[in-house]
């Protein structure tokens, strides 16, 4: 790449990233929404929000070959779960941690799987990560606590 090419690259970035800051986005609890690098995933996400989740993979499916990112593994984790597909979708938590060990809405769900397979020493490993992670508290961590409290018929 030459110079000028590098520096329009990098001009287009700040641009994109300016535009991601200015434009209001209505708050999900399926992903984090901090990453400025993710493709568009309103789509997915109101296909979520309708159970329609065959659909939903479809697209995911289409967006992780081409987006090694965070917000799409934690989406396809989150999506394979209420599908079933447990095995599948720890992998994808696990992908998406790997790029992104912050990522709170994936640690709420890594949670959420683990409460559903009945791993609740793992489910509470989650709650101390997120208790890290937003020591003021955060809408992951409570979620989080109130489905493990469920399980245990609390």
């Amino acid at each position: 790449m030459t110079k000028y090419g590098l520096l329009g690259f990098i001009g287009l970035c700040a641009i994109v990233a300016g535009f991601s800051a200015v434009t209001a986005i209505p708050a999900f609890a399926v992903d984090n929404m901090e990453s400025t690098d993710a493709p568009d995933l309103t789509s997915v996400r109101a296909k979520i929000a309708t159970k329609d989740y065959a659909g939903a993979l479809a697209e995911l499916r289409g967006l992780a070959e081409d987006n090694q990112q965070a917000d799409v593994y934690n989406l396809m984790g989150y999506t394979l779960r209420k599908t079933g597909d447990y095995k599948t979708s720890l992998t994808y938590y696990t992908k998406a941690l790997e790029l992104q060990p912050n990522h709170k809405a994936a640690r709420e769900y890594l949670g959420e799987l683990y409460v559903e397979t009945g791993e609740m020493a793992k489910a509470e490993e989650q709650v101390s990560t997120l208790k890290q992670l937003c020591p003021s508290g955060c809408e992951e961590l409570e979620d989080l606590q109130k489905a493990i409290a469920a399980k245990n018929g609390k």
